[in-house]
């Protein structure tokens, strides 16, 4: 290799993380206002993290389909807004995260005491800690779509235990 191929080399793998930094800055962005906007809890501005036409694939017994007439962002934010009455004083942290393209993943932690009726289940005035891994596609920096899990059964089982 000559000089002018080896610094063409070395001048691409330079710029090649900050080229992919610039291209996940947008999703790394709505990860870390959903966790603020819970931590604030500013469920106005949580909601308008999410594009009006929001698809949520993640379904379960507690997180069901919306009903009929109201939107899977309704639905979402809905959910959030009964946490922050249960947790009213949630604070949300992002554990990991990775980002690519219009794709971010990222492990939630919430952490909160039980001081309202969360899940079905009367104040018990414990301390929960409980996660969710959450896959959000973003579009026009806002949340597009999302696939995750919860750990519905963690929360329970601190509550009830």
């Amino acid at each position: 290799m000559d000089r002018r191929t080896i610094l063409a080399v070395l001048g691409a793998a330079t710029l090649a993380p900050s080229l992919a930094r610039a291209d996940t800055a947008a999703p790394r962005q709505v990860a870390e206002a959903f966790a603020a906007t819970l931590s604030a809890h500013d469920i106005d501005a949580f909601a308008a993290l999410f594009a009006d036409d929001y698809v949520n694939h993640q379904v379960s017994a507690a997180a069901p389909p919306p009903p009929p007439g109201m939107s899977a962002k309704q639905a979402s934010v809905g959910f959030f807004a009964a946490r922050l009455k249960g947790l009213p004083d949630l604070k949300v942290s992002i554990e990991a995260m990775v980002a690519a393209d219009d794709k971010l993943a990222a492990s939630f932690v919430y952490e909160g005491t039980h001081q309202g009726v969360l899940l079905g289940v009367a104040p018990t005035g414990k301390r929960l800690r409980f996660t969710s891994c959450d896959i959000f596609r973003i579009v026009s920096g806002k949340i597009a779509e999302h696939w995750g899990m919860g750990d519905i059964a963690g929360q329970l089982a601190q509550m009830k235990s």
